[in-house]
């Protein structure tokens, strides 16, 4: 179950043939346009939609008192974290979309253009990160979480909206807040809420 995140990686680079290549690893290329099905953008709204949506609410049914309660809260520090991260990398980096040209070299570009990091694939990596590092020795299973952000990561590619370094750095990004966050004793986002929080709701019925 370990190389789920390696087999994750490796499905990034080589999906879909190459329309033009570039870009700092020399793999960037457009994919044929695909917003449709699992890749439909309002598809890929709602999988992060329930994702965030369950992690939070989780987060205020356990607390975090328990084991599961801390890396659930270590969850959503993780997922701010790398959200933010990913935002100011976009406002440094500049760089355009698939969708805007099919020049993945277009680095620092004047204008809205987003696309260096991916901040969903680095919210939804960051989200999963925590889990996989406190329970994956003991339960191998929680690797598939991955395929979470692999998923988010492809479909992204697939309408365009960026290129395989971008969900790469993304994917990065959150893997990284993930560790940050893991390794705080007290998640910073609980110990600002009100005591309650921190008990959870479960403790009250």
């Amino acid at each position: 179950m370990k190389q789920v995140p390696l087999l994750c990686a490796a499905m990034l680079i080589s999906a879909g043939p190459a329309l033009g290549a570039g870009g700092p690893l020399g793999i960037d290329h457009q994919l044929n346009m695909h917003n449709s099905g699992i890749w439909k953008r309002s598809t890929q709204n709602a999988v992060l939609g329930l994702a965030v949506t369950a992690d939070v609410a989780a987060a205020l049914w356990e607390g975090g008192d328990s084991r599961l309660g801390k890396t659930l809260w270590q969850s959503i520090d993780s997922t701010v974290l790398a959200t933010a991260a990913a935002d100011a990398g976009k406002l440094v980096f500049r760089r355009e979309r698939p969708t805007e040209t099919s020049d993945p070299n277009k680095w620092f570009q004047s204008g809205n253009h987003y696309s260096f990091p991916s901040a969903e694939v680095s919210a939804i990596a960051g989200m999963v990160t925590p889990f996989v590092l406190e329970y994956g020795h003991d339960h191998p299973a929680v690797y598939v979480l991955e395929l979470l952000p692999a998923y988010t990561a492809v479909a992204r590619m697939r309408v365009r909206a960026h290129w395989q370094t971008d969900v790469l750095a993304g994917w990065a990004v959150g893997t990284a807040s993930g560790y940050y966050a893991h390794s705080r004793d007290s998640p910073f986002i609980l110990s600002v809420l009100p005591g309650g929080v921190g008990a959870g709701y479960r403790k009250r019925w």
